[in-house]
Formats: C-alpha cells, sequence, structure tokens
C-alpha cells in the first residue's frame, strides 16, 4: 500500500520539531476490519468498518502531544505538526535522521487475506460451528458464533530514523453456547484465532471445537454450586492464562510502573515468584494472535522474559516511558488505531512449561478445585489484587478429577499467588482475547501449561 514518500515524511518530522522537540512520529494507518454475527444459525450482523488516518506525536523529554486527522494529505499533517509543536519549546535543536531500512520481518504471513475470502466461505464456517454445538445435546438452547476479521496496513516514521510498514490480519472465531434451562443456565464460550490468513481453520476442527464447548455449557448447567474457601487450585493451560495476565503483568507494564503505581515497583532482580516460574511475554511468536513483525513505535518485536525462576528481570516498556524509568525499550509499544497514542502493552503472555506432567498434579492434589475454563475477571495494578470467575470447575479428591462445580471464583492478590505456584506442566497452550487499557483494545495472547497454586481464596454460593 503506498502511503506517502520518505521525502514527505521527513519534510513533516523537521516541521514538527521546529520549536525543540526532540523526537516525533506520524503513524499511518489504513484498516479494513469485518464482524459477523449469527445467532442460532441465522446471521444476525454482517459489518465492515474502514479505519483510514494519520496522527503526529511529538515529545519533549517525558512530555508529549498527540493529534490525529483522518486523511495522509502532507499538508494537512504539516499543519497539525505546527499546532501541535506549540506546547513544546526548547533551545536544543534536533535534526531527523536519515531513514534507516528495516530487515524484512516475516513473524506474520498471510496465505488467504480476509480481502480475498467471499463472506459465503465466512458463514459456512460458522455455521459448522453452530450445527456441531446444537447436535451435541438437547440441553443446548442456544448457539451465539462470532467470526471477526482485519487487514491492517500501518506505516510508522520518526524522527530517529525509522520507517517501516507492516500488515496485521487478526482472525478470530468464538463460539457461546448455553446450555440447560431456568436458574441452571449456563454460558461457555471459546475461540479459536491468530495473525494469519483464512489458512488458519484449516489448522482446526471446527466441529469438535465446538462440540467441546457445548459439552462443557451442558456439564455446568448440571452442576452444583461451589462451596467457598481456602484451598489448593489448579488452574488449566491456554486461556488459564489470564490469571498471568490480569494479575501480574498488567503491574509490569510501564503504564504503571513509570507512575509509581505498581506492586512491582523498583523490584528487578528481586524475588516475586516461586523457583519454578518462569513467566514470558513474546510479540514475535510466528502467526500468534498477540504478534506483529513490528510493534506500533516501528520497534521490532522480541521475546521479553519478564520473569526468569521466580527474579524479577524486565519490564514491558514503550519508547516514552523509556525516558522515565531508563529501562530499554521491549519491542511492546501499541494501540488500537492511529488516533491513540502508544503505550506499553502486552502480545503474547504465558507461564513457561515446567517439568510436571498434568496427570502427576492432579493425582499429588488431595483435595482442591480443578478450573478447567476461567472466564473474566478485574485486577488492581497498583495492589495486583484480583477476582476472577471460573466458567468451568471440578472438584478434585484424592488426586482425581470427580464432580463438576459452578460458580467458583478466585480472589487475591498476583504477588501472593506468584509465590504459591508449586507446580507447572509442560502441556503450555494459549486462549485469544482483547485487551482495553489506554491505548485502546488490542489483540493479546494468554497462556500456560497446567499450574499448581496452594492457598487459594475460593468464593462460591454453596452451602456445606
Amino acid at each position: 500500500m503506498k502511503f506517502i514518500s520518505q521525502k514527505q515524511a521527513a519534510s513533516i518530522l523537521k516541521v514538527a520539531l521546529g520549536t525543540g522537540a526532540d523526537f516525533a512520529e506520524i503513524f499511518f494507518e489504513h484498516t479494513v476490519a469485518n464482524a459477523i454475527e449469527m445467532v442460532s444459525g441465522e446471521v444476525t450482523k454482517n459489518q465492515t468498518n474502514i479505519i483510514h488516518g494519520a496522527s503526529v506525536r511529538i515529545l519533549l523529554g517525558a512530555q508529549e502531544v498527540f493529534g490525529y486527522l483522518n486523511d495522509w494529505n502532507p499538508k494537512s499533517l504539516k499543519d497539525l505538526a505546527k499546532k501541535l509543536r506549540a506546547s513544546l519549546k526548547s533551545p536544543t535543536k534536533v535534526e531527523v535522521k536519515e531513514f534507516v531500512p528495516q530487515p524484512e520481518r516475516h513473524i506474520i504471513e498471510p496465505k488467504k487475506l480476509p480481502s480475498k475470502v467471499k463472506n459465503s466461505a465466512k458463514i459456512s464456517l460458522m455455521t459448522k460451528a453452530f450445527k456441531s454445538a446444537k447436535a451435541t445435546s438437547k440441553e443446548v438452547s442456544q448457539v451465539v458464533c462470532g467470526l471477526t476479521d482485519k487487514e491492517q496496513n500501518v506505516l510508522i516514521v520518526n524522527s530517529n530514523g525509522t520507517f517501516v510498514t507492516d500488515l496485521r490480519t487478526n482472525i478470530r472465531l468464538t463460539c457461546t453456547v448455553v446450555a440447560g434451562s431456568g436458574a441452571n443456565m449456563q454460558a461457555i464460550s471459546d475461540s479459536i484465532g491468530d495473525n494469519k490468513g483464512y489458512e488458519l481453520f484449516e489448522e482446526h476442527d471446527i466441529k469438535e471445537f465446538a462440540k467441546d464447548i457445548a459439552t462443557s455449557a451442558v456439564t455446568m448447567a448440571g452442576a452444583d454450586e461451589m462451596v467457598g474457601g481456602k484451598m489448593t487450585v489448579v488452574v488449566h493451560n491456554g486461556f488459564g492464562g489470564v490469571l498471568l495476565h490480569e494479575a501480574c503483568v498488567h503491574s509490569l507494564e510501564a503504564t504503571s510502573v513509570a507512575k509509581g503505581a505498581s506492586v512491582f515497583c523498583n523490584k528487578l532482580g528481586q524475588k516475586i515468584a516461586s523457583d519454578v516460574v518462569t513467566a514470558i511475554d513474546d510479540g514475535s511468536r510466528p502467526g500468534q494472535w498477540g504478534s506483529m513483525n513490528f510493534d506500533d513505535e516501528g520497534h521490532p518485536t522480541q521475546k521479553n522474559v519478564l520473569i526468569e525462576n521466580g527474579i524479577l528481570k524486565s519490564y514491558l516498556v514503550d519508547y516514552r516511558n523509556s525516558r522515565i524509568m531508563n529501562h530499554p525499550v521491549t519491542g511492546s509499544g501499541r494501540r488500537q488505531s492511529y488516533q491513540l497514542s502508544p503505550t506499553s502493552r502486552m502480545s503474547n503472555t504465558f507461564f513457561a512449561p515446567g517439568k510436571d506432567k498434568f496427570e502427576d498434579i492432579i493425582a499429588n492434589t488431595k483435595f482442591g478445585l480443578f478450573a478447567k475454563r476461567m472466564g473474566g475477571g478485574s485486577v488492581n495494578p497498583s495492589t495486583g489484587e484480583f477476582n476472577f470467575a471460573v466458567n468451568e470447575g471440578y472438584m478434585i479428591e484424592d488426586g482425581k478429577i470427580t464432580k463438576p462445580v459452578r460458580g467458583a471464583t478466585l480472589v487475591g492478590s498476583g504477588s501472593e499467588i506468584l509465590m504459591n505456584i508449586d507446580m507447572i506442566s509442560d502441556n503450555l497452550s494459549f486462549g485469544h482475547g482483547m485487551c482495553g487499557s489506554q491505548s485502546g483494545s488490542i489483540p493479546t495472547d494468554v497462556g500456560e501449561p497446567t499450574i499448581r497454586v496452594q492457598n487459594v481464596t475460593v468464593g462460591g454460593r454453596g452451602v456445606k
């Protein structure tokens, strides 16, 4: 896609630095995003959004001014830069550096672009999921499927010599199944997603995917209410990684740390987790939902080891906050669109695989809760305190998974959870979600192998 020339970009950046700012950036975007919804086998929404525009960001130290337009006209962008630069004045003059060619990156290589796939083919995928879920049990009362895709073309240029383009094609199929009746109705959701083309669905059995969700919903509809208490909790792999995402790594983002508003401030090199815990954020995993060739500041994405064998090794840091924190940039600058300024965000965040086997974790647990599917939750980054729903849970009794339970919640703090993890399996997998923060809603993967946590407060409405 043709954005603007390097000469035009350099000219706009020079204007932006005209009153003494020490950094300027232009972010160009053209995105076509599609969303289809299917309820009970009928298409209820088929929507296309086109996002087109550019933003200018100017820094003087940690001071920032930001503005955007819905066009790429160089004159309009120069006018915007003139208005913005008036807020930042310094006697120092910084020149725009010569643009340095970036080595090609092939982390994201879509083969079947969304724009090349007919709506009828997309609806066929959703219909397959609907029929499979509906046929699983007579107790299935509702099936809602959603399919989203986008082609996001961006150009990031800045006064440090960055001039990079990137294409992101995040595609996700979601399925929510409601089973049961009356007060016993239960809903279970899951998704298939990656930053790939529609070849993604050649890698998955959609019928089995939907059947598994429906089976879980039916099971939970007939489950007893959870009896709360302090106990051992085994959190399963995949979307169970939302526990790490919410309860810990939000507190490792520079958005919190740079302000001194994180429970993990000033703890680099200190022990913050048990010895078995290694936690990673890696935006360079090929084709994964939260991956990109370059972040939204033009830095190559990379593997960031945040915690290694219990020791805090790194935060997630964008360019502006790196100035405040004196911490290296980690390729973590992200934004929803050109209308928002970037800041530090997660990409694909996960606990590294351990040496234990899933079967051994269960067999070595006398009593506790098996959280097979985690749901949503909330966290306070300044304290790390969290509250999470367990969408599908089972009791563990004498080393065996026994009866299903519903309505369980996990309550605690991230720092407490990290210290109480004592077993980690080798069965790493990922779940896909959208993370909301200061720079909007972005695709992030959460992942983990099965983990065991001691002394967790579990809430529930059941009575002994």
